[in-house]
């Protein structure tokens, strides 16, 4: 198996094979039991080292952004001194999520009145979403990772625990789309600001979270047993896709040498 170099640097091009990504990631984490407890107080003084603009140049950030903005989508400066702003989140789950059974979506006056029509049933079943959807978000610059991803969740009235999934944020750097994992305290809108309202500069992305460090304790016995059947027919389609693939091949390759036969040496 080859490691690539673009985890060395905490990124996984999008052209890197997702199993050696993980791979690479949890041996790196686990290879040294103090290696998770370091990586945190790295993540957490590079935050620190951060240094928080002043009102004046937030003014001029938001101004500078809003200059660049084509839509109605602005940023905008509020009293307190936080700001307010949105995001747009693609959903790239490659496996199914868990919902209420029997549920309609929710309505305008339920948002309003934030009601929770997850709980009005126990009854689960399970789908796809459709793979790359984009929801839109207005959200706060004090408005973390975690929360943005608790709020897609509540959005697509998903029940899954929310540590199963992770914000990545894509960028173009060298010709080439790298991504990486955010942190949960992370602010997704100061990112925005700082790169821009152009999407083809950063992306916001959410994944299924497969670094090495979900909380396994966490989950139910039925969540866990869940996981197993889902992984099973993956697999099968997997083995189905392979077999059919050199099926096709095999039967190209037979067809060209009964054509070479045929033909006078």
């Amino acid at each position: 198996m080859t490691v690539h170099n673009s985890m060395s640097s905490g990124y996984c091009s999008l052209d890197d094979d997702l199993e050696e990504c993980f791979f690479t990631a949890k041996t790196t984490l686990f290879r040294n039991p103090q290696n998770k407890l370091a990586a945190k107080n790295v993540t957490k003084t590079v935050e620190e080292a951060k240094p928080k603009p002043t009102i004046q140049q937030l003014k001029e950030m938001i101004s500078n952004y809003n200059s660049k903005v084509n839509n109605c989508l602005l940023m905008k400066l509020n009293d307190d001194d936080t700001y307010t702003g949105f995001i747009k989140v693609h959903l790239k789950l490659r496996r199914p999520v868990t919902v209420p059974a029997g549920i309609r979506p929710p309505s305008i006056h339920d948002a309003l009145k934030e009601v929770n029509l997850a709980n009005m049933t126990e009854k689960r079943t399970s789908f796809y979403l459709p793979l790359d959807a984009i929801k839109q978000l207005h959200i706060s610059s004090t408005t973390t990772v975690s929360e943005v991803i608790q709020g897609l969740l509540k959005k697509f009235m998903v029940v899954d625990n929310p540590q199963k999934f992770a914000l990545f944020k894509q960028m173009q750097k060298d010709g080439q789309v790298l991504s990486q994992k955010l942190p949960v305290t992370e602010c997704p809108l100061y990112l925005r600001l700082l790169a821009g309202p152009d999407t083809d500069i950063l992306n916001f992305v959410l994944k299924e979270n497969e670094t090495g460090d979900v909380e396994w304790d966490n989950f139910s016995i039925p969540e866990l047993q869940n996981f197993l059947v889902i992984l099973e027919r993956e697999e099968k389609d997997k083995i189905q896709q392979v077999q059919k693939k050199y099926s096709k091949f095999k039967q190209r390759l037979q067809e060209a040498l009964k054509e070479a036969n045929g033909k006078p040496g």
